[in-house]
């Protein structure tokens, strides 16, 4: 019944407006009000953007971590008052708009049929807003992510990518694909972080020939693509080591981008397993043992390493 009674008196008082000598001028006042406010918004946002740019470009070229991370940091910030220039904008044009179309005074009627109508849109609307931005809020205050970080988003399966974009609403990020993702910041509950946006294998290979065994790991990762989105740098013959036994270790080294796991567990793997696999007698073989390969982040080799309470034997 209120939202009836709500519709018929804003029809009667549109009317009414409508026939005041200054309505048209009003109107006209309201459009050249929202176009100004548009392209105020366009402007605005275009030389944040182009800010923002030039700040990432900074970023990549810089090879210092701590000052990478700080113009990360100012890009994020940077992505985020774009959406709040244009919110601003958006605000004062509906200030204006208000003042410009809404009748002087108003019926107790259409007043509690308007607060029905607002109580239904901010519960419906506003309400999923307002979760978008607190949630933002408090992701950028404890510093989850940046723009240009390779995240992985819960709980979702395969949301991950390359942050794009953050706003207090959303979250924009681009796959190894090509494929762009905005996902809401309430339905953000957890975030994986890769630190620097690649993961660190390591393969422990063992032999009793260096000299051939070197040749062959170098003629193999000679083989391997590098690339952004693959190897960001060669794989590296890190180590050599003796063993005991007439053994010697030897440690190959390289970083990919998540995702790209498989060319050093696998591709480099298989193609190392190959080298003695027609060879029947094992004295002839290269390599004694199957290839090791694993994990080898420094940072996270130093924090387990401080969880890690075995007592050494005496």
């Amino acid at each position: 019944m209120y939202m009836d009674t709500f519709f018929e008196d804003i029809s009667r008082e549109t009317s009414e407006f409508f026939a005041q000598p200054t309505a048209y001028r009003s109107v006209l006042i309201l459009i050249a009000t929202i176009i100004g406010a548009y392209i105020a918004s366009r402007f605005l946002a275009k030389a944040i953007v182009f800010l923002a740019q030039r700040v990432a470009v900074r970023s990549e070229a810089v090879s210092d971590e701590a000052k990478s991370i700080r113009l990360r940091q100012v890009e994020t910030y940077l992505s985020i008052t774009v959406a709040i220039v244009r919110a601003a904008v958006v605000a004062v044009a509906a200030y204006v708009a208000w003042r410009l179309i809404s009748p002087v005074s108003s019926s107790g009627a259409a007043a509690i049929g308007a607060s029905a109508f607002f109580i239904v849109f901010a519960g419906q609307t506003l309400g999923m807003v307002l979760r978008d931005l607190t949630a933002g809020v408090i992701m950028i205050t404890e510093g989850w992510f940046h723009v240009g970080d390779y995240i992985k988003i819960e709980p979702f399966i395969d949301v991950t990518g390359v942050v794009e974009r953050f706003t207090l609403r959303s979250t924009k990020i681009r796959s190894l694909s090509g494929e762009v993702v905005w996902v809401h910041n309430q339905q953000i509950q957890a975030v994986h972080v890769t630190p620097n946006g690649v993961r660190t294998l390591a393969v422990d290979l063992f032999t009793r020939d260096i000299e051939t065994a070197k040749a062959v790991v170098e003629d193999i990762i000679a083989t391997l693509p590098v690339g952004a989105s693959l190897l960001p740098k060669p794989v590296k013959i890190k180590k050599i080591e003796e063993w005991g036994n007439g053994m010697s270790r030897i440690v190959v080294t390289g970083q990919t981008a998540p995702g790209r796991e498989w060319l050093i567990e696998k591709y480099f793997v298989d193609a190392i397993k190959e080298v003695d696999e027609d060879k029947k007698d094992k004295s002839s073989h290269v390599f004694i043992y199957d290839p090791i390969a694993r994990y080898a982040d420094p940072v996270a080799d130093r924090k387990f390493k401080r969880a890690i309470r075995v007592k050494r034997e005496s």
